[in-house]
């Protein structure tokens, strides 16, 4: 007689079930709507087949594809397992390694055989169509537990000695698991997956490009084939996302930057970023707005140095945990014949800073500070040095040098939840004046950290507290706790922005941190007359100037509000005989403190439409020897096309000068 089972489904009613039964058997008794639509089961919390029997008493949770994250993790998890079977029936000898799903989609890591060339674009289309083949299919995906000695046999029988070496390292006692597509192909997966490939839509994937990439990771091993794909649940998500990634393209800032003559980057300073006029005007711009913000908010700005001495960075923490990033030199450089060392084994060791905020310690501790000090907001445009690799480098959005619109703010712990929703409230300002909508995120204590429990226990209660005052804690705005993500010092609260194409961004942070003030030794004299540790608040809301002007660019797609955009007009002359009228129009702008430009150039004006539309000028001001004599011009808006509008000069002045203003964020 087999052994019933108790099975609890998530409105609280139990169903006995014989030894055997699967989740798909509970939904087809439930009825037949619930059968076609599950395609996985929550077996006590556990992601898991829906054809897997059960095991024990359970408690089961159905999962369709309305569960839009986990369905979409499993059908990625089966387009790569599917795309490497395809490679394999395509050129037999093909050896396959691993296939995760990703943020968007799937790869697949595999070896070409001896016999040709590593697989390349054009192997693609083939692949492709293999690919719909088996999902037509529909073959059952069933799972098997094999002992590690058969698995091993059967890698190596088959010639697969990546997964052969694999399985041989796995630790003891784990258990061994196989999927079969089919009967004729299998791959070593915990999985899970879905019921068969059929539960795949043959037109919801694309695969994308190839790259290299070693096995493990490592660049002595051998090097294999990287095939990605994007994979969604239907079509029309396959469309939308294909749509996204054009018009990502279209506003990629790297492009839109050389168009506009924003900024380059080059060999002679990796990561670093070379200004140009242009670029450096919506700086400035955003620099000024900034001020204003933090002048209104009442912060004190500071500036602190570059270099700081090693044993700073070592008191701090950084050093032990942070040292593969820093740019580290000697203090002195000793004078020693040419073929001797250039620096002795004694020298003293100096940093370019990282971040800034040992640095606002230092100045925090210049003086003796009471408990009326308090708040102390410091703030600092600072440029900081970070050693990231050649290969996560990317335009203006990971760089090497940054400068942050930093600052600290040193209060005592009854000031804390009003600091931090004070904070929240002036971060929902900026972001609103760039048209910007955001969620908000708490990032708890990670599994690796300084302080005591007590300390973040009492951190993360008191940020969770601020964004429930400031009325920010709600579905809204994407409240979300995250665990094990906050810095090694303190829980932070993150801001992520959603951009005009749906990508997010995080950018702005507040954190709440007791052990830095600790670890620098940091006191203010308290009403009792003793010595207290402040709490230290570090908060950013561009969080990088450099990051912050790429998101605003492709966010815009290089049409920047008027108040940022480095050039707002220019006056261009359909004739020579106007150039004079041009040249008192700019004049004029310029008073009413317009940034403007004079194409007097001997070109069709056409041809002076289509460069200044490239390059993003938000008003075209035409001229010619009508409007000279009728004191108007013909303004062309950019991103209406053709359609002009004659205007009088007066009229024209006062309407871009009210809208150039910049937001009033004091």
């Amino acid at each position: 007689m087999s052994e019933m089972f108790k099975i609890t489904l998530p409105d609280g009613s139990v169903r006995e079930v014989a030894e055997g039964t699967t989740p798909a058997d509970v939904a087809a008794s439930i009825g037949p709507g619930l059968a076609k639509a599950a395609i996985a089961a929550r077996v006590n919390g556990e992601l898991r087949d829906i054809m897997r029997p059960f095991e024990g008493d359970t408690e089961l949770a159905l999962v369709t594809s309305r569960d839009e994250e986990a369905a979409l993790e499993l059908a990625r998890h089966d387009y790569a397992h599917v795309l490497a079977e395809a490679v394999q029936a395509l050129w037999p000898g093909t050896q396959i390694t691993f296939g995760p799903s990703t943020e968007d989609g799937f790869y697949y890591d595999v070896k070409a055989p001896e016999d040709r060339a590593p697989f390349s674009m054009d192997d693609l289309p083939a692949i492709e169509e293999k690919m719909r083949e088996i999902i037509r299919a529909d073959k059952p995906l069933r799972r098997e537990v094999w002992s590690r000695e058969d698995l091993i046999a059967k890698w190596k029988a088959d010639g697969e000695s990546f997964k052969a070496e694999w399985a041989a390292e796995l630790p003891e006692g784990e258990e061994l698991t196989v999927y079969w597509s089919g009967e004729d192909w299998l791959d070593m997966c915990r999985g899970p997956h879905l019921a068969s490939t059929g539960k795949l839509d043959p037109q919801a994937f694309k695969l994308m490009r190839v790259a290299g990439a070693y096995w493990r990771g490592d660049q002595n091993n051998a090097q294999l084939t990287r095939i990605y794909g994007t994979g969604w649940l239907n079509k029309k998500q396959l469309d939308a996302h294909l749509h996204k990634l054009e018009e990502a393209a279209k506003r990629d800032h790297r492009k839109l930057g050389a168009e506009m003559d924003l900024f380059h980057l080059q060999a002679e300073a990796h990561g670093s970023v070379f200004w140009h006029p242009q670029g450096y005007v919506i700086w400035r711009a955003l620099e000024a707005y900034m001020r204003r913000a933090i002048d209104g908010a009442g912060y004190r700005e500071i500036k602190t140095p570059q270099v700081m001495d090693a044993r700073q960075w070592e008191q701090s923490g950084h050093w032990g945990k942070y040292r593969e990033n820093m740019f580290v030199i000697p203090d002195e450089v000793p004078n020693v014949e040419d073929e001797g060392p250039i620096v002795s084994d004694e020298a003293e060791w100096m940093a370019l800073k990282p971040m800034n905020c040992p640095a606002h310690v230092l100045v925090f501790k210049q003086g003796i500070k009471s408990y009326r000090d308090l708040p102390l907001r410091l703030y600092e445009n600072g440029c900081c040095h970070r050693n990231e690799p050649h290969g996560a480098l990317h335009g203006l959005m990971r760089v090497r040098q940054f400068t942050q619109d930093d600052a600290h703010i040193f209060c005592r712990e009854d000031q804390i939840v009003d600091e931090v929703r004070a904070f929240c409230e002036l971060a929902d300002r900026v972001y609103r004046d760039f048209g910007f909508s955001y969620s908000i995120k708490l990032a708890l204590r990670p599994e690796k950290r300084f302080g005591s429990d007590a300390d973040w226990d009492k951190a993360e209660e008191e940020l969770r507290n601020a964004v429930k005052e400031a009325g920010l804690a709600t579905p809204e705005y994407g409240w979300e706790e995250l665990p094990g993500e906050g810095a090694f010092y303190a829980p932070k609260l993150e801001w992520h922005l959603t951009d005009a194409i749906g990508r997010t961004w995080q950018v702005g942070t507040i954190q709440s941190d007791r052990v830095l003030p600790e670890r620098l030794d940091a006191s203010y004299t308290a009403a009792d007359g003793e010595r207290h540790r402040p709490v230290m608040l570090h908060r950013a809301i561009f969080g990088s100037y450099e990051r912050f002007i790429g998101i605003l660019i492709e966010h815009f797609a290089g049409k920047l509000p008027l108040w940022l955009a480095p050039t707002q007009a220019v006056v261009a002359t359909i004739v020579s005989d106007a150039d004079d009228y041009a040249r008192a129009v700019a004049g004029q702008l310029r008073a009413a403190g317009i940034r403007v430009e004079v194409d007097l150039r001997n070109e069709k004006i056409n041809y002076k439409v289509r460069e200044h539309s490239v390059a993003k000028v938000p008003n075209l001001l035409v001229v010619g020897k009508r409007e000279a004599e009728e004191a108007t011009v013909a303004l062309r808006v950019l991103g209406e096309g053709a359609k002009q509008e004659i205007i009088a000069l007066g009229d024209v002045i006062m309407r871009l000068a009210d809208a150039a203003k910049a937001p009033d964020i004091r």
